[in-house]
């Protein structure tokens, strides 16, 4: 069945908001951007943002939910590239994940002012499918023999915490790049530590 027109209208909405406030949160950041400036751009009144995201919380949510499903969208390429086993593309999926922390726009609206306004991002909603697969990833790592048996969602945690406390420091350093090169470096070694064999 087609979507009637009301909800067609509704979802366009949603998609001129979030694009005018995606551009504006990276351009100007959260606190300096202004729900007029979102409505003005997108063409909408002010009860439009509030019928559709509550308030300027909500709309900076949905723009992170939509940075964040491209970002996996992302790491999944990469995993996909890195050919190899399932442990070269896990790999690849979590350094993908800690080089993105380089993009001003993830820097400024996921990684900075993302935190700031909603709290720590490890209980952000969208954490939750993200360390579902990651747990799904270790255990079939454990089950082939790949990874050391251990609880899968602890080692979960752990590795995605690593990952995420990776990218907020290479955010807010002076030197970004300097910084990944380091953290990417000490990632690898942490995650090794998972193998059964240890890399020669």
């Amino acid at each position: 069945m087609a979507p009637s027109k009301r909800t067609t209208m509704m979802e366009e909405t949603r998609v001129k908001l979030i694009s005018a406030a995606r551009k504006s949160f990276a351009e100007k950041g959260y606190a300096s951007s202004s729900m007029d400036d979102f409505t003005a751009s997108a063409g909408l009144t002010r009860g439009a943002l509030y019928h559709n995201f509550g308030d300027k919380k909500g709309l900076l949510q949905a723009v992170i939910d939509q940075i964040d499903s491209e970002m996996l969208r992302r790491m999944r390429a990469a995993a996909d590239h890195a050919g190899g086993t399932l442990w070269d593309g896990f790999l690849a999926e979590a350094v993908a994940y800690i080089e993105m922390s380089l993009e001003p726009e993830i820097q400024r609206i996921m990684l900075l002012d993302g935190p700031a306004v909603l709290g720590d991002p490890s209980r952000w909603p969208n954490q939750n499918a993200c360390l579902r697969t990651t747990a799904d990833t270790i255990s079939a790592l454990i089950a082939e023999g790949t990874v050391k048996s251990m609880d899968a969602e602890a080692a979960a945690r752990l590795i995605n915490g690593a990952a995420l406390n990776a990218a907020l420091w290479i955010a807010a350093a002076d030197d970004p790049p300097a910084v990944l090169e380091k953290a990417v470096e000490a990632f690898r070694h942490l995650a090794s530590g998972l193998l059964t064999k240890q890399p020669v």
